[in-house]
């Protein structure tokens, strides 16, 4: 027999929502490190100044962190929207057609295993007890209460892109000349193989390969910059 204690699917609509932000909070951490590493090491391909190298990768984390944050609150705004159309028409047809939307909610309910007797008997009392939410979980899934809030979403994509970008930043700019690219790619190919662990353990997928991939899409992404910035620091542009 399984014990209900290790069963750990989470059920609850807030659990699902809780678990999303994180994955895009980690994925968004995971695009500051790449991008503002590939940046910085190929600015210091071409060139060993530091104070280059710091006004390149702050333009880059402030251009990214606002692309992520500008881009997520449209996204996210625009989902807003559609929860909010949705539930304005269950409400008109709540008003409308009353008697089908019970019709509705029972064949749902009865489609989720219940009986078609009990299927009614609970349409009918989640319908007595507050209709528009009834149909806007079931139907929908959507809690009425808890709309997508594009403003949280902006906040925590600009957040967790800066974090991940402060690391390739500090680590190309804190020590010596002679260090820069070991400290760098070593920190940088650290944080993904922790982003990737993390992201393959929320989605419950194999842990070897996300981190693999992970690590390499970082490491091609230092090489193709630097070796650009080489190229063009031995031409003089």
């Amino acid at each position: 027999m399984s014990d209900p204690q290790a069963h750990h699917e989470p059920h609850s609509t807030g659990m699902g929502a809780r678990l999303n932000w994180l994955r895009a909070a980690v994925l968004g951490a995971n695009d500051g490190v790449v991008s503002t590493a590939g940046l910085v090491v190929g600015v210091a391909g071409a060139t060993d100044d530091r104070s280059t190298l710091l006004t390149a990768g702050l333009a880059g984390l402030l251009a990214g962190s606002m692309s992520m944050a500008a881009g997520e609150y449209v996204s996210v705004s625009t989902q807003r929207d559609s929860e909010k159309a949705a539930l304005a028409t269950e409400k008109r047809e709540l008003q409308e057609t009353p008697e089908a939307e019970l019709a509705e909610l029972t064949g749902l309910l009865e489609g989720k295993g219940l009986s078609r007797e009990v299927a009614r008997e609970a349409a009918v009392q989640l319908t007595e007890r507050d209709a528009l939410r009834a149909h806007a979980e079931v139907e929908l899934g959507i809690d009425p209460d808890d709309l997508t809030n594009p403003w949280h979403a902006a906040g925590a994509s600009f957040l967790a892109f800066t974090v991940g970008a402060l690391l390739p930043l500090l680590a190309i700019v804190l020590p010596p000349v002679s260090l820069r690219l070991v400290v760098t790619v070593a920190s940088v190919l650290a944080a993904l193989a922790l982003t990737g662990w993390w992201s393959a353990r929320l989605g419950e997928a194999s842990v070897g390969p996300a981190v693999l991939r992970n690590m390499g899409g970082g490491a091609l992404a230092m090489a193709v910059t630097y070796a650009a910035g080489e190229l063009l620091g031995a031409a003089g542009v």
